[in-house]
């Protein structure tokens, strides 16, 4: 990969993720820019920490993988990604943050988007009182039929 497309990447519609940062709270620092660039010029998808961070050395933008995490995490939390829990151990994070379900290819390690409208769920439990259900995810865990 060429290093300048990185670059490239992060300065596309910089203004927009700057005001996007701003807006969810968040400053924007060169570090948040250059990710932000990476993760959200290709349009949605699913991303690990891991994946971002060989993207960013690729296209020569200096991090560390804890900083990627932390980025992370922190768009995550200003509601810009959604963090999508496969294992205990493996986290992806999703650019679409809209109400839907995934498919977890354990073969590929890949996660793909199933619409919501593609999957009734009912007969919810009642959260303990004070509580409300924020939202539930649902994980269709898919393999190889060999």
């Amino acid at each position: 990969m060429d290093s300048t497309i990185g670059h490239i990447h992060a300065e596309t519609g910089s203004t927009d993720l700057t005001q996007r940062l701003r807006d969810a709270g968040l400053r924007p620092t060169r570090q948040r820019m250059s990710l932000g660039g990476l993760l959200f010029s290709k349009g949605n998808r699913h991303v690990s920490a891991e994946a971002l961070h060989e993207e960013a050395v690729l296209a020569d933008v200096p991090v560390s993988l804890a900083t990627v995490y932390n980025t992370l995490h922190q768009f995550t939390e200003a509601g810009l990604l959604r963090a999508v829990a496969v294992e205990s151990s493996k986290t992806y994070f999703d650019t679409n943050t809209s109400d839907h379900h995934h498919f977890y290819i354990e073969d590929e390690n890949r996660v793909v988007d199933v619409p919501a409208s593609h999957i009734s769920v009912t007969d919810l439990p009642e959260p303990p009182e004070g509580m409300e259900i924020a939202r539930v995810d649902v994980i269709v865990r898919l393999r190889s039929k060999d």
